[in-house]
């Protein structure tokens, strides 16, 4: 992915910034910079920028699990934060947390803070700094700062350098640079950081699609499919083992959507809206509930292929939430016995399922007061 090319000031420096990422603070740090200058700011404390990247990583550590590496300090802020504040919700708006930050008295979440500050806001500009190498970096915080901003036309140049309060000031052919093309640059790093993350989550789908909160998901055709079959057949939900009627009908991901990022068919079931409120973003029980699923979803493909008006429906739904042709040839296919589709179900999703267990989600989930 390309940068703007600029007359005044050496963008082929700015596309190495990237080039030796071991770590996240790199993309988290600029991007806070970019966000700034973009709302006219260009005077900025190391704290102001470090709660925005805080902010930033906030929903993908405390929703979806994502590593940011090893032994990533970024990440064990969040997850120190996130231990000592339920109240805080994985979902919470950048300005509460930042706001929370720009308050808070804790002092190992301040050290933690701290500890941010050691080495980004020097090391991002390496490329520009071509005469120093090696052990040239390894001075005292002050006496590098001086030695950076001796550098020509940086992006930034360090003004007070006293912890948190320290202050960046960034340069005016840099700002209009990143105002003018601020998208663009905004999708540049993004880019990057897809493959950061990727890197560091092998074994996780949809990276992209987990960078923010989501858009409010569509499942009215969903929905709509399982009212449909509700009318030709009794149909009770797989967790509490209930008559499902359809005015209290809520579609639930039995392996949740904050892992797959997807709201594919075959990961979809009908419960109410208290007992998908009570799951949450939990994984169930697999021997419990895996059988029950599939006596479900069985019951809805013989009604498919049993009924048109149901088959309609489904065709509907395929269009927008199947989208792998060799899953739908396998799984939804004419002339399935029950066993076949079993294991064509538990082929799809038991990978799936242990690969979110792994990263972290909570399982062996099981729905209290439980109606056998």
């Amino acid at each position: 992915m390309k940068l703007p090319y600029s007359d005044s000031i050496n963008t082929g420096y700015l596309a190495r910034l990237f080039d030796n990422t071991s770590e996240c603070y790199k993309l988290f740090w600029f991007k806070a910079i970019v966000t700034a200058v973009g709302n006219d700011k260009q005077i900025l404390t190391y704290e102001e920028l470090i709660d925005k990247m805080i902010a930033d990583a906030w929903y993908m550590v405390t929703e979806y699990h994502l590593s940011l590496g090893p032994k990533d300090s970024l990440q064990a802020v969040i997850e120190l934060m996130n231990s000592r504040n339920p109240e805080l919700k994985s979902s919470e708006k950048e300005s509460v947390i930042i706001d929370y930050l720009a308050n808070v008295n804790d002092k190992e979440i301040l050290s933690k803070k701290h500890t941010l500050t050691y080495n980004v806001p020097y090391r991002l500009q390496a490329p520009f700094l071509t005469d120093l190498k090696g052990k040239a970096w390894n001075i005292p915080t002050a006496d590098l700062a001086a030695r950076i901003n001796q550098g020509d036309k940086l992006i930034y140049y360090f003004e007070a350098i006293n912890g948190l309060a320290s202050r960046i000031i960034v340069n005016d052919e840099w700002a209009d640079y990143i105002k003018k093309n601020r998208e663009i640059i905004l999708g540049w790093i993004e880019y990057h950081m897809i493959h950061y993350l990727q890197k560091r989550n092998p074994s996780v789908p949809g990276i992209a699609d987990k960078l923010y909160p989501p858009q409010e998901r569509k499942l009215e055709k969903v929905k709509k499919y399982w009212k449909m079959v509700l009318s030709v057949e009794p149909v009770r939900e797989i967790y509490n083992n209930q008559m499902l009627t359809d005015k209290d009908i809520s579609i639930d991901h039995f392996v949740p959507w904050s892992y797959v990022a997807h709201d594919e068919f075959w990961n979809l079931s009908p419960t109410t809206r208290s007992i998908n409120s009570s799951k949450s973003n939990n994984l169930p029980n697999w021997e419990l509930y895996f059988p029950r699923l599939v006596r479900l979803e069985y019951q809805s493909y013989k009604l498919m292929w049993k009924y048109d008006i149901i088959l309609k429906e489904f065709n509907k739904c395929a269009k927008e939430h199947i989208n792998n042709i060799d899953i739908q040839e396998r799984l939804y296919k004419e002339g399935l016995s029950c066993d076949e589709f079993t294991k064509q179900l538990e082929t799809v999703i038991r990978p799936i399922f242990n690969a979110a267990h792994e990263c972290g989600f909570n399982w062996n989930w099981e729905y209290k007061d439980q109606i056998i």
